[in-house]
């Protein structure tokens, strides 16, 4: 396998949006934490917080195309090196996560602050 095919791939908020609208996203990702999700989410996502990611994989074990989402992109990424790295096809991380896509792509998905 060369090192191209274990890359996580950037998706903007406009792109995940006409993704979206278009019924073309097969799995979305959300690795917040619970407290998080509770607050905002994005339609029909799947919500495994990145600390459970390893030990509930098998749930998304038959996905072929997964675009990952946290609040500013970071544990995303690193949940997207888990899911390349576990043997998904295909993996994006949404560039600046919710709060990017909040401001950029759909305001009606409200934004929080960090509580770290």
């Amino acid at each position: 396998m060369d090192a191209e095919s274990q890359d996580v791939l950037p998706m903007s908020p406009g792109e995940l949006k006409k993704r979206m609208d278009k019924g073309e996203v097969e799995c979305l990702l959300d690795v917040r934490e619970d407290w998080e999700h509770s607050l905002s989410a994005l339609p029909d996502s799947i919500h495994i917080p990145l600390g459970e990611l390893i030990d509930r994989f098998q749930e998304l074990a038959f996905e072929e195309e997964i675009v990952v989402y946290c609040h500013f992109g970071e544990r995303s990424f690193r949940a997207g090196k888990i899911l390349k790295e576990s043997g998904v096809n295909t993996v994006y991380n949404l560039i600046g996560g919710i709060d990017a896509y909040s401001q950029i792509a759909d305001p009606s998905i409200p934004r929080y602050r960090s509580q770290i």
